[in-house]
């Protein structure tokens, strides 16, 4: 896991992992969560990397235009 640069200092994601074309998410807690092409989509987590590697705005994407659509891993 690549630790989240938390730019704007208030996410609630913690670091993530870039896996073939998806992106994994720990959030604050350490819940982790997987993101690929079939959901959200791959326009969204193409989104969602550029904003993991900007570090800033992650955890706000993800609350507007993921959010329901993730897979909880174990």
């Amino acid at each position: 896991m690549t630790p989240y640069a938390n730019r704007s200092g208030d996410s609630g994601v913690v670091a993530y992992a870039l896996v073939g074309d998806a992106i994994v998410v720990e959030f604050d807690g350490g819940a982790l969560y997987l993101y690929d092409d079939v959901r959200p989509g791959a326009a969204q987590v193409r989104r969602m990397r550029a904003l993991a590697r900007a570090g800033r705005g992650l955890s706000g994407y993800i609350s507007r235009e993921v959010v329901g659509y993730r897979a909880r891993l174990e």
